[in-house]
C-alpha cells in the first residue's frame, strides 16, 4: 500500500526557459486521449492492490495541472474517484498557474476535494517574468490568490525563484514585501538551477545567460530565511517554510524516504524497494496502456545500501534531521555504526550537528547543503 500518490499532467500553454520536466505543448495534443489513458494506467494500479486502502496524499503536477480546461479536469477528477481509494486521504493538492486558475476551475477542484494549492508565482518583478518565460503577471499571481480565499481555500502555497538571470537583490526584496503581503501558510522558494535541454542551458552555453554570483545567490537566500522567520513563518526543509499545520504532507513523503506511486508520462515512483519510472513521450505511454499493460519504462532495485543513502541524504534536507532512532528501526543498524566517520567529519567542519538522538545540518551547513549530501553517497 501506498503512502502518497503523484499525477503527472505534461501539458503546457507555454515551456518556461528553465523547465526540464516531461512537458509538452498543449496545442494539437492527444489531450483528451492521454487523460484516458492515465485513468485506465490508475485502474491497472488500483487492481494489482497498489492503492490498498488509499494513500494518504494525493499530488497532481506537471506540466500544468491547470492548463486543462473544466471539462477535461472533471473527466481527470472523475478517474480518480473511480479508481483511487480515499480512506485514508490527509492532502489532496494540485499545481497551478496563476494566469490558467479561473474562478470556475477553483470551484471544480473545491468540489472535487483538492485542499491545497501550489502556485507558480516564482516573481512579482515583471521584467524577470518575461525573461523566465511565463506567461502570467504580477497583478495576476495577487488576484488568483483572493480569487482561491473567496472559493473556500486557506491552504495556499506559492513557488518563488531567486538565482535568477539579472535579478538583483533589490528585486528579490521587493518579491519577498509582495509575497508576504499575501500572508500565505506556506512558501516555498528555489534557487535557479540551469538543466540541460531548456532555453537557459543553451544561452549558458553562448555566455548569454548573466545569472548572480554565488555571494549574491547566498545572501538572497539569508534574506527568505531572515524574512520569512521575521514574519512567523518556519523552515522545515531547506526550500520550504510554513506555518504550523500547513506542512507539504505529500512532500515530506519524499524527504522521509516514504512509499509513493506515480502515475502519468514521466512520472516516478517508489514501493516495496523498487524505484521505477513511466514512458515519458505521451505515445510510448498511451500505447503501452493501450496494450493493456501498465506504461512502466524503467525499473531499479533500491540495494540496502543505497536506501541508507537516500534516508540520510533526504531526511537531511528537513531541519529536523535524520533519526537515530527512526534509522535503527528501519535498518537494524545504529546510524553512527554505518556513517560514524562522515557525521564526525561534517561535525569538525560545522556543517552537521548530532544531538538528541538527531543528526542535522547546521546553520551554515544549510548554505552547503549539496556539498553535506554527497558525503553520504557512495
Amino acid at each position: 500500500m501506498t503512502d502518497g500518490l503523484y499525477i503527472h499532467i505534461p501539458f503546457c500553454h507555454q515551456i518556461c526557459n528553465y523547465c526540464d520536466f516531461n512537458k509538452v505543448f498543449f496545442k494539437n495534443q492527444p489531450v483528451d486521449g492521454y487523460l484516458d489513458a492515465l485513468g485506465e494506467e490508475l485502474r491497472m494500479m488500483e487492481d494489482q492492490g497498489i492503492f490498498g486502502e488509499g494513500p494518504l496524499t494525493i499530488f497532481i503536477g506537471g506540466g500544468t495541472p491547470t492548463a486543462l480546461s473544466v471539462g477535461q479536469l472533471e473527466k481527470l477528477f472523475d478517474s480518480i474517484a473511480r479508481s483511487v481509494p480515499k480512506g485514508r486521504l490527509i492532502e489532496f493538492s494540485t499545481e497551478a498557474n496563476p494566469d490558467e486558475l479561473t474562478p470556475d476551475k477553483l470551484a471544480l477542484l473545491k468540489e472535487k476535494g483538492v485542499g491545497r494549492l501550489s502556485i507558480g508565482v516564482q516573481s512579482f518583478d515583471e521584467g524577470l517574468l518575461r525573461r523566465l518565460g511565463r506567461t502570467h503577471g504580477p497583478a495576476d499571481a495577487e488576484r488568483v490568490v483572493r480569487d482561491a480565499r473567496d472559493a473556500g481555500f486557506e491552504n495556499l502555497s506559492i513557488d518563488l525563484m531567486y538565482g535568477l538571470p539579472g535579478q538583483t537583490i533589490e528585486q528579490w526584496e521587493d518579491t519577498l514585501d509582495r509575497a508576504l503581503a499575501l500572508d500565505l501558510p506556506h512558501y516555498s522558494a528555489y534557487s535557479l538551477i540551469v538543466e540541460p535541454k531548456t532555453v537557459f542551458y543553451n544561452l549558458m552555453n553562448k555566455n548569454l545567460l548573466p545569472l548572480p554570483g554565488e555571494d549574491t545567490e547566498a545572501d538572497m537566500f539569508r534574506m527568505l530565511m531572515e524574512r520569512m522567520e521575521q514574519k512567523g513563518i518556519r523552515q522545515y526543509e531547506i526550500s520550504n517554510f510554513a506555518v504550523d499545520g500547513f506542512q507539504s504532507v505529500h512532500n515530506k513523503l519524499y524527504w522521509q524516504n516514504r512509499t509513493y506511486a506515480g502515475a502519468g508520462a514521466g512520472a516516478h515512483g517508489y514501493s516495496d524497494g523498487v524505484r521505477y519510472s513511466n514512458h515519458g513521450p505521451l505515445k510510448k505511454y498511451m500505447n503501452a496502456v493501450a496494450e493493456g499493460r501498465r506504461p512502466v519504462f524503467e525499473t531499479h532495485n533500491v540495494t540496502p545500501e543505497e536506501e541508507m543513502e537516500e534516508e540520510m541524504f533526504l531526511g537531511l534536507r528537513m531541519i529536523a534531521g535524520v533519526s537515530a532512532d527512526e534509522f535503527r528501526k528501519r535498518f537494524g543498524r545504529e546510524v553512527g555504526d554505518v556513517y560514524g566517520k562522515q557525521i564526525r567529519q561534517l561535525e569538525e567542519e560545522g556543517l552537521l550537528s548530532a544531538e538528541d538522538g538527531r543528526i542535522r545540518l547546521t546553520d551554515k551547513g544549510v548554505f552547503l547543503g549539496n556539498e553535506v549530501f554527497a558525503r553520504f553517497i557512495g
